[in-house]
């Protein structure tokens, strides 16, 4: 639908096996990358090894990794372990939730990752310190829950910082009308954050501008993310988490061939 870069998100809790039966469509589909979350109850490592092994081409992303719950080396040896094509990786950190030390504690991730020979760390950010950070010592910056006008702005002020650096925006997106209503509690459950809210309020935005509600806005908003940034980032929302859900949103959101 777009021929900008277009990539797809997933839950890390939806687990290997699950994500063994999806990357191999999420590559034939078209799409660049499969970024897949981490969570307590989901190892994306874990998960991108196992997409690893079905795919060729398709690029492979944590979004993201909270270095407060889960230290650089610690990432650093697991990614050695699955012996993940470093190639195809790029690892997508955080600060997580702890609030004190986050600045420090993500150049550390960086500096550690990168000793560890991983090419290619992106930081989520939503503040301009830890943007410029992403900027300026890793490879990129994935932003998160901000709109097609907000994502441009940010993007050409890191451009400027380090013209090569890469700016990926994460979007929530439901397609079917019956994955909305996941969408909307996600959403509000978002808002209810006070550092999310606060930046809304920052933007002058609805959390749900930030999101893509139907197959009908898809293309619009697809031109108008991939118009502002290096790459866009579909974080698939179904009705519920099943491969058959998940493949029917990838055949139905898939990029046009380039």
């Amino acid at each position: 639908m777009t021929r900008g870069i277009v990539s797809l998100g997933l839950a890390g809790s939806l687990g290997p096996d699950a994500v063994t039966q999806i990357a191999p469509v999420v590559e034939s589909a078209g799409f660049d990358t499969l970024w897949i979350n981490d969570t307590p109850d989901g190892d994306a490592l874990a998960a991108l090894a196992a997409a690893a092994r079905v795919t060729d081409r398709l690029r492979l992303a944590t979004g993201v990794v909270p270095v407060d719950r889960r230290p650089a080396d610690a990432i650093a040896a697991e990614v050695a372990s699955l012996d993940l094509p470093l190639d195809r990786l790029t690892l997508g950190i955080g600060s997580g939730m702890a609030k004190q030390g986050a600045l420090a504690r993500v150049r550390d991730a960086v500096s550690v990752l990168h000793d560890a020979g991983v090419p290619r760390v992106l930081v989520g950010a939503l503040g301009p310190k830890m943007r410029r950070t992403g900027a300026e010592l890793a490879e990129g910056v994935l932003l998160n829950w901000v709109p097609p006008v907000e994502a441009r702005a940010q993007a050409e002020a890191l451009h400027e910082i380090a013209p090569a650096t890469h700016i990926a925006v994460y979007v929530r997106t439901a397609i079917v009308p019956a994955a909305r209503e996941r969408l909307d509690a996600e959403t509000a459950r978002y808002a209810s954050f006070p550092n999310y809210a606060a930046n809304f309020e920052r933007m002058g935005v609805d959390a749900a501008d930030t999101t893509i509600r139907d197959v009908t806005e898809l293309a619009d908003a697809l031109e108008a993310y991939t118009a502002a940034a290096d790459e866009v980032v579909l974080r698939a929302i179904v009705p519920e988490d099943t491969v058959e859900a998940y493949v029917e949103f990838v055949r139905r959101a898939a990029p046009a061939p380039g």
